[in-house]
C-alpha cells in the first residue's frame, strides 16, 4: 500500500466462550495481511466455572505474551439460548476484556453481523461462508473450526477498519 507503514501490526481476534474461545492472529504490513495462528482454547467441562475462567485468563495471557498484539478485536455479546448461557458468556467476555486491557493493546468490539458483512459482504452470511472467505483471503487450505474462523474474521475485519482509517488519515 502506498504511503502505509511497513512496520508490522499484530491483530488478535477473540470469539469468547465459557467452554471454547476461538482466537485468530494476523500480521498486517502495508496492505498485506498474513495469517500467523488460529485455534481454540478448550476449557474442561469437568472444571468449575470459576476454574474455567481462571484457565481462560491464563491461556489468553500466555497467548498475548507470546504474540504481543497491538490491537485486539472482540466479539460483542449477543443474547444466547438461555439467560444462564448469556451470563456465562458475559463472564467469559469480562475475562477476555480484562486480559486484553492488561496486555496494553487497543481493544475494539464488534457485532457478529458487522464482521460477517465486512468479511463476506453479507451480514447474514453463514459461519461456513465466513470460513470460505477467510480461506481465500488468507490462502489457507483449512481452518481448525468455526470458533477459530469467527475469531480470525474479527482480526481480518479489524485490519480492514484500521487500513481504511489509515487511508482517511492520509487524505486529511
Amino acid at each position: 500500500m502506498t504511503g502505509m507503514s511497513d512496520t508490522p501490526l499484530i491483530i488478535l481476534g477473540i470469539d469468547p466462550g465459557s467452554h471454547r474461545t476461538g482466537f485468530g492472529l494476523i500480521e498486517v504490513t502495508g496492505e498485506k495481511i498474513r495469517h500467523l495462528n488460529h485455534g481454540v482454547i478448550v476449557l474442561s467441562d469437568e472444571a468449575s466455572f470459576p476454574a474455567r475462567m481462571l484457565a481462560l485468563g491464563d491461556s489468553l495471557h500466555m497467548l498475548m505474551k507470546k504474540h504481543v498484539p497491538q490491537i485486539i478485536s472482540v466479539e460483542k455479546i449477543f443474547l444466547g439460548k438461555s439467560p444462564e448461557s448469556a451470563f456465562q458468556l458475559g463472564h467469559a467476555r469480562g475475562v477476555v476484556l480484562a486480559e486484553s486491557a492488561r496486555s496494553g493493546a487497543q481493544i475494539h468490539e464488534y457485532a457478529t453481523r458487522a464482521v460477517k458483512k465486512g468479511v463476506t459482504g453479507n451480514g447474514g452470511a453463514s459461519k461456513e461462508d465466513v470460513q470460505t472467505a477467510l480461506q481465500k483471503l488468507l490462502g489457507l487450505v483449512k481452518l481448525v473450526n468455526l470458533d477459530a474462523s469467527d475469531a480470525l474474521a474479527l482480526a481480518v475485519f479489524q485490519s480492514q477498519k484500521t487500513l481504511a482509517e489509515g487511508r482517511m488519515e492520509r487524505l486529511k
